[in-house]
């Protein structure tokens, strides 16, 4: 299955299975990292899941699609950033956005394991945003830093 170009991403979104969603948010935030740095990130969005259908953090949203569009959580979903822009542009049979959509499969169907210890947040070991100050990663997989905060 192959994806084509996106006029917009997040009008399209509406059209797009969560487990696709959830494809194109992995490829876009992480899709040049290792495998693993690609499951760990579907992991900790999975966990937001979880701790959504709990009723414990539904400031996320809930359901796989909302949570990865949840404003200012995956940049990609975010108009103005680059990520945003690449997703208008994903080529046709891209090898990266295969291996999402696989990763995204086996976590949409339990079968992911989580090697971060139930981390929520995640970001590239060459960035430091605000929130992580202060705050020890659980892991570091594949040049990604992850982390559970008490503030979510």
């Amino acid at each position: 299955m192959s994806l084509a170009p996106l006029a917009s991403p997040t009008a399209a979104a509406a059209e797009l299975s969560p487990q696709e969603i959830l494809a194109m948010t992995l490829w876009a935030e992480a899709g040049t990292r290792p495998v693993r740095a690609i499951e760990a990130l579907a992991a900790i969005i999975m966990n937001r899941v979880r701790l959504a259908e709990r009723g414990a953090a539904t400031h996320w949203g809930k359901g796989l699609g909302a949570i990865c569009r949840a404003p200012f959580q995956f940049s990609c979903w975010n108009r103005n950033h680059i990520r945003h822009l690449l997703m208008q542009a994903i080529p046709p049979g891209d090898p990266a956005l295969a291996i999402c959509r696989r990763i995204a499969a086996r976590a949409a169907a339990g079968a992911l394991a989580d090697p971060t210890g139930g981390a929520t947040h995640a970001h590239g070991v060459e960035e430091l945003p605000p929130w992580a100050v202060g705050e020890a990663p659980l892991a570091e997989i594949g040049g990604m830093l992850f982390y559970r905060p008490a503030v979510g």
